[in-house]
């Protein structure tokens, strides 16, 4: 599998387009909607090739309120690599995550809302049919997004955590099926106006050529391996080391076509900002958390020397302490060890002193943009 690049080096991501909201069949009685004295709702659904989340969230001064949320595990990938297509039990899974998720969009009376699906069903031969299938049994109409869309909402999701120091920003998606990266030269913002520079993308395309108060999208890639497809390539490794470190290499082969990857250059005002399940678990495990606290993890700051001993006491746990480990929960288990391997390739390449773990991602990103366009956030607050 060949990583997405946009065309041309160093080429920007193009503006999200507008889309027509996701709606229940108009035959069925539609909820009441929410009265003038409270904003209106929104909601967002990632449905990843592990994961279907939702949010259901109201604007409020330049940021949104979650009001409700979903998370399920539903696999959808299981058996993509092999057969090229999604099976019919993960479909089932996932269908059965959409009729909760329509239900809790029916309760609250949402009726602006994004619907999005990602990796699995950009590879499947079969995502057509399967999408068609889930709004005639769910009433919900998925977009299958590109992943260059997918990194553009991660950034603008993380914007908020940007250090007024950063100069050169990396932000890392990594997902089930695909992890993105997007770098961005900053050096032409003025510090206090970083954050809202970044969160501004969503207006328009990422500058192709650097320009003075603008931030410049030097190069952006989406590498076909996340946490599910890339423990499947060594899944018939026995010893779990040496398939921690093939992992590890074998991604980092996956970004000699990023521009960025054969930078020599040091970067002192350098960040990397990581979204993902896999970094807010090492996170937590970091903090000895004993149950997760989303306060505590979003915005904390680790350096590599932190990740590493997490990472470390990961592998000297094994299969079975891991998945006995409260800090890692059984969901995860199975796959945190292909996450960290992707995050120890990433940190290897760019050693920092300072990565800033995000508990937000896609949803935000989405929820943002579409409360962005119709107006509703005051993003001078």
């Amino acid at each position: 599998m060949t990583p997405e690049r946009p065309d041309g080096a160093g080429a920007s991501l193009t503006p999200l387009a507008p889309q027509p909201d996701a709606v229940v069949p108009s035959s069925e009685k539609a909820p009441r909607r929410p009265g003038p004295s409270r904003p209106q709702l929104y909601a967002a659904l990632d449905l990843g090739t592990n994961s279907c989340r939702m949010l259901i969230a109201r604007p409020q001064g330049g940021h949104f309120e979650v009001v409700d949320s979903f998370s399920k595990a539903v696999e959808l990938g299981t058996g993509l690599k092999s057969s090229g297509l999604l099976s019919h039990r993960p479909m089932q899974r996932t269908l059965q995550a959409l009729r909760i998720c329509r239900t809790k969009l029916e309760q609250h009376g949402v009726h602006r809302m994004r619907l999005v699906a990602t990796e699995a069903c950009r590879r499947a031969r079969n995502s057509a049919d399967f999408v068609r299938r889930a709004h005639r049994e769910t009433g919900l109409k998925l977009d299958i997004i590109t992943a260059e869309e997918e990194a553009r909402l991660a950034v603008v999701s993380c914007a908020s955590l940007v250090a007024p120091d950063t100069e050169q920003l990396l932000v890392i998606d990594i997902g089930g099926g695909s992890t993105e990266l997007v770098w961005i030269d900053l050096s032409r913002v003025a510090p206090e106006r970083r954050g809202n520079a970044i969160m501004s993308m969503h207006r328009g395309p990422f500058m192709r050529a650097p320009a003075d108060g603008y931030p410049h999208v030097v190069d952006w890639i989406s590498v076909p391996l996340g946490v599910a497809t890339l423990k499947d390539y060594f899944r018939e490794v026995d010893d779990d080391a040496a398939r921690f470190a093939l992992m590890s290499w074998y991604f980092e082969e996956q970004l000699e076509a990023f521009t960025p990857y054969r930078d020599a250059t040091a970067h002192e005002k350098f960040q990397i900002i990581g979204t993902s399940g896999t970094i807010t678990t090492v996170a937590a495990s970091y903090l000895r958390l004993k149950r997760y606290d989303r306060n505590k993890v979003d915005g904390l700051v680790m350096n590599s020397t932190q990740v590493d001993q997490v990472i470390r006491e990961y592998l000297a746990l094994g299969p079975i302490g891991r998945r006995q480990d409260p800090r890692i929960g059984r969901d995860r288990h199975t796959q945190i060890m292909s996450g960290a391997a992707i995050l120890t390739a990433l940190m290897r390449v760019w050693p920092t002193d300072r990565m800033s773990v995000a508990d937000r991602g896609l949803r935000e990103g989405l929820l943002f943009a579409q409360m962005s366009r119709d107006g509703v956030l005051d993003l001078t607050s």
